[in-house]
């Protein structure tokens, strides 16, 4: 590989070093040049090879279109047939999403190649034509664009052979590879390179050929996906991350042990929902709700109808939903492409229909009275963290409205001004995972240290208070790269309880909670960093003309309020001595989490201090 003189001298400069032909190796931690915060990581497309399936392993007529699909699994019954489910979903928009664009963009002008690392998830059949070798997506095509569509899913392979389970077409196409992978997840996946449809169904009785597929029902499948992990920043003995060798694929395929970007096949792995299944009552799984496992059950939930038009009725037919989060990105799909005859927009309404839908029964809310304290318990249902999925940009908030008895606004926690976009994050709780670099990064980068929007660069998880599921437990998640940073959860705890100080003549508060798939502040990021092409300011207009990311209510509530005593620490009925005692123990102390202390917290500021100290006194010798 040919290296340009000035990068030849900036290289010696900083102190790397090559090991063999195009190898760059890193020494003393430099890593890429900062200049007028330009830093770019001179990646190649060698440092983003993984086991699998590899460009040039299929030919590009053997995955079919998805209009194919629709010849039999269309047109007969929009609520339940594949292909109208399926184009309403963001699977089949991954490719369009404008949002991923934006992203990427940012993160090919920060680490050289890593689109192709991107599209192998959002854009899969670009490494069957071959488009991800241009990492920008510029030569992407209207079959790529399809994102995961139904031919490219119903050709994938599990690529952990099992012998009795597996099909035995798949040891041919395994032994075929020339690499195998090992883990499921960073898009690692394997096709069939004949391109015979695969399915769950013992019993299929199909136009085509189709092979039953045990891995179509296993969460495993989604896996391959939806865990992702930097594979060019690697965890150390020490829990820090560094760079690889550049050039050189990297050694461990483990994307738990990659700076992680989502884990949300491992928060599932590791919950109760894995372990056996969760009776959620209903919640989940559609028509055949009660105990559900896999992320199919809740995804893809039961219904009745037929997969094609002149197949059997079935009762339990799994509907290519899809739902999740993504309400506001299939929104801005549906604006920007609203010409092009493959989007499909009242699919596409209906998809975001669902996907509130889903919001609202991924939590509940329990608000109750704890004295001059309201706690607002959020109780993640979902089978992952809460939220989960890519770490940029989305959030979870509550927002608390305290009035007295005449119904006048005394105090409000959370508050959203909905023409600016901003939201009072200091005064709420908010459920987010945020990233940053390391000193050292910043020193290699010149971006600064601390919470960041470069997430290509990231080395460092600055906070994730993100709620976590059922069967939660923190050394195994920890330890899987799915930490919790910046609070505490319990083993077992799969909710949080917030607190929020009440004013003395608080009558009622309304508590709500809400999800966000994009910040202002994160728009704007994408926007302004954008040196390369128009992905930041369209993405930007589109955020505009869709009421700005507007918060998603997922859960709501009233609760009535009590009388209650200020500093009442022994809870008596009265201001004595004995809590005149109790509050040497709280002096200083930030207290809004620390039950026995927030009683004293007059003044509403979180912390017991000597202005409430002063309350205290008074409070005490009043008669």
């Amino acid at each position: 590989m040919r290296q340009s003189r000035r990068w030849k001298s900036l290289k010696a400069r900083l102190g790397f070093r090559t090991a063999g032909r195009a190898r760059v190796a890193l020494a003393a931690g430099a890593l890429v040049v900062g200049i007028a915060a330009a830093a770019v990581v001179p990646t190649t497309l060698r440092d983003f090879h993984l086991p699998g399936t590899q460009v040039g392993d299929v030919a590009v007529d053997v995955i079919r279109p998805s209009r194919y699909c629709a010849e039999c699994h269309a047109f007969y019954d929009r609520d339940v047939e594949p292909y109208s489910t399926w184009s309403g979903s963001l699977m089949a928009h991954a490719g369009r999403d404008p949002l991923f664009y934006a992203q990427m963009t940012l993160a090919n002008q920060d680490v050289g190649e890593v689109g192709y690392f991107c599209l192998r998830c959002h854009v899969p059949m670009s490494m069957v034509t071959g488009h991800a070798l241009d990492a920008d997506g510029s030569t992407l095509d209207a079959v790529d664009r399809e994102g995961v569509s139904c031919h490219f899913c119903h050709s994938l392979v599990d690529p952990v052979y099992r012998p009795d389970v597996s099909p035995a077409e798949d040891k041919a196409v395994l032994t075929a590879l020339a690499e195998v992978p090992a883990h499921y997840g960073n898009a690692m996946f394997v096709l069939d390179p004949s391109g015979t449809r695969r399915g769950p169904r013992e019993d299929a009785d199909s136009g085509h050929p189709v092979v039953p597929s045990p891995f179509h029902r296993s969460a495993d499948l989604c896996g391959t996906c939806h865990d992702v992990g930097n594979v060019t920043l690697e965890r150390r003995s020490d829990g820090t991350f560094k760079f690889n060798e550049i050039d050189f694929p990297v050694s461990d395929t483990d994307p738990t042990h990659h700076f992680p970007l989502e884990r949300t096949y491992t928060e599932w792995k590791l919950s109760a929902f894995a372990a056996g299944g969760v009776d959620m009552g209903g919640r989940f799984g559609g028509d055949g709700g009660g105990v559900v496992s896999t992320c199919q059950d809740c995804h893809m939930p039961r219904t009745t109808g037929q997969a094609c038009f002149f197949g059997p009725t079935r009762e339990d037919l799994a509907r290519h939903t899809f739902a999740g989060a993504s309400a506001w990105v299939l929104e801005i799909i549906a604006d920007y492409y609203g010409d092009d005859p493959d989007v499909d927009e009242d699919a596409l309404r209906d998809g975001r229909e669902r996907a509130v839908d889903m919001l609202r029964r991924a939590a509940t809310l329990e608000p109750r009275q704890e004295g001059g304290t309201l706690v607002a318990r959020v109780i993640n249902e979902s089978g992952h963290k809460l939220p989960t999925g890519h770490i940029e940009g989305r959030r979870v908030f509550l927002q608390v409205r305290v009035f007295d008895a005449e119904g006048s606004l005394l105090r409000e926690y959370g508050a959203y001004d909905a023409n600016r976009a901003e939201l009072d994050e200091a005064s709420t709780t908010v459920y987010e995972m945020h990233v940053g670099l390391s000193d050292r990064m910043s020193e290699s980068t010149g971006y600064p240290a601390g919470e960041t929007t470069h997430m290509a660069l990231a080395d460092l998880i600055v906070k994730d208070n993100r709620i976590p599921p059922r069967g939660f437990n923190r050394a195994a998640f920890a330890a899987a790269g799915a930490p919790v940073v910046g609070h505490e959860y319990a083993d077992g705890e799969h909710w949080d309880d917030a607190p929020y100080w009440l004013p003395q003549r608080a009558a009622y508060a309304e508590v709500r909670l809400y999800y966000q798939t994009v910040t202002r502040h994160y728009i704007e990021a994408l926007r302004d960093g954008n040196s390369t092409d128009h992905w930041g300011e369209t993405l930007h207009r589109l955020w505009r003309r869709s009421g700005k990311g507007a918060p998603i209510l997922m859960a709501a509530g009233r609760i009535e309020l009590s009388e209650f005593l200020r500093g009442d620490a022994d809870g008596d009925g009265d201001l004595d001595l004995g809590d005149y005692a109790r509050f040497a123990d709280c002096l200083g102390r930030t207290v809004a989490r620390d039950e026995p202390c927030r009683t004293f917290d007059f003044d509403g500021d979180g912390r017991a201090d000597l202005r409430d100290f002063a309350a205290l006194s008074n409070a005490l010798t009043r008669p």
